[in-house]
């Protein structure tokens, strides 16, 4: 049994969920998303809100009931408050700006790297140390936030590079003459 699968995505106030065959779209004030269902589980509104179950007892059923409950669970909470990943920038000269709606970044390359958001992503700088990633789609704010820490990942010796906020980086010693 999946404890996750059991409980109802609730109704969030300004959202509405629709169910139209295997497909479940959730529109709110943020936009409107939607997904489209496996074969092997059911999705019907009920009192409490969304209620996903599995359509038979096989594993693959029991696998993707808890899943598809927290992909539908995610469109809810993308389409009314959105989603949010916060990256900074670690090192000397290290830094980003904006540079119309993209990012560009300094990272001790030759070069400085432009990155383009995707449609339904937007990119902030606060400061030259923060890149602040938002949408409503979980998902696709979390690999933007990756591609962005991929052009320089921290590195254990000094700790520089593109890092996600809070994360903690296993520093090492270095050699010893």
């Amino acid at each position: 049994m999946s404890r996750t699968g059991k409980k109802p995505v609730a109704p969030v106030s300004g959202v509405t969920v629709t169910i139209d065959g295997r497909t479940v779209s959730a529109k709110g004030p943020k936009g409107e998303q939607s997904i489209k269902l496996m074969d092997v589980v059911n999705v019907e509104n009920g009192t409490d809100g969304v209620v996903v179950s599995p359509a038979n007892d096989t594993r693959e059923a029991r696998a993707a009931w808890g899943t598809t409950r927290a992909l539908i669970q995610n469109l809810v909470t993308g389409v009314s408050a959105g989603f949010e990943k916060k990256l900074a920038i670690q090192g000397v000269g290290y830094r980003a700006a904006m540079q119309g709606k993209d990012v560009k970044l300094s990272l001790g390359f030759s070069h400085e790297v432009v990155y383009q958001a995707p449609q339904g992503i937007t990119l902030a700088v606060p400061a030259p140390t923060e890149i602040v990633v938002t949408g409503i789609d979980k998902q696709q704010v979390g690999q933007v936030a990756a591609d962005i820490r991929a052009w320089r990942k921290p590195e254990p010796y000094k700790g520089k590079g593109v890092r996600y906020a809070g994360e903690f980086v296993f520093r090492k010693e270095g050699k010893k003459k």
